[in-house]
């Protein structure tokens, strides 16, 4: 592999790898510090800062890649599972998601935080009607139901404690709006 070309490999390695231990470390604690990301993803502070010149870029590049994940997900859970399971499970992952924030909350009242979270309101809309249409078309829910009501109705989920309690309420939630989406 020529130098160049190298270089980009592993450039892009550690971005990948920054981006993981910082998704992981920033679920652990909002206020992880960047030398400790950059230390626990065997890079040093240079190269993280070289592919992230501020934390905030850094929190705000984990939101854009969970939420990419997210949405790419739909069409493997519905290979996988039923319509209104795959449903299910993309709403709980949804919720845990945003249970975390990895810190995202100080850093939403910047511009560039604004614009990156309106950016990934239109694939999230497009995920939700995916997985609503898979359900309308086997039967399991009633037509018409617009992603953008279920989007709002479904934020209760990540509104419960994160405790079991809070899970067991969250289930409960998700099985009360899904009664109410059924034919």
């Amino acid at each position: 592999m020529p130098d160049a070309a190298r270089q980009r490999s592993d450039a892009l390695k550690n971005r990948e790898a920054i981006l993981q231990v910082a998704h992981d470390a920033l679920a652990e604690s909002p206020d992880a510090s960047l030398n400790s990301i950059a230390k626990r993803a065997g890079v040093g502070a240079g190269t993280l800062y070289r592919h992230f010149p501020t934390r905030e870029a850094l929190i705000l590049e984990v939101h854009r890649r969970d939420v990419e994940r997210l949405v790419d997900s739909v069409p493997a859970l519905l290979a996988a599972h039923a319509p209104l399971a795959a449903l299910r499970r993309w709403f709980t992952t949804l919720a845990t998601y945003v249970r975390i924030k990895h810190g995202l909350g100080e850093a939403l009242h910047s511009a560039a935080a604004q614009e990156v979270v309106s950016a990934s309101w239109p694939p999230v809309t497009a995920a939700v009607r995916g997985l609503l249409d898979a359900c309308e078309r086997a039967g399991e829910i009633r037509p018409g139901i617009d992603p953008v009501d279920v989007i709002m109705l479904m934020s209760c989920l990540w509104r419960t404690p994160d405790t079991a309690e809070g899970a067991a309420q969250a289930e409960r939630l998700l099985e009360l709006a899904i009664d109410g989406f059924r034919p």
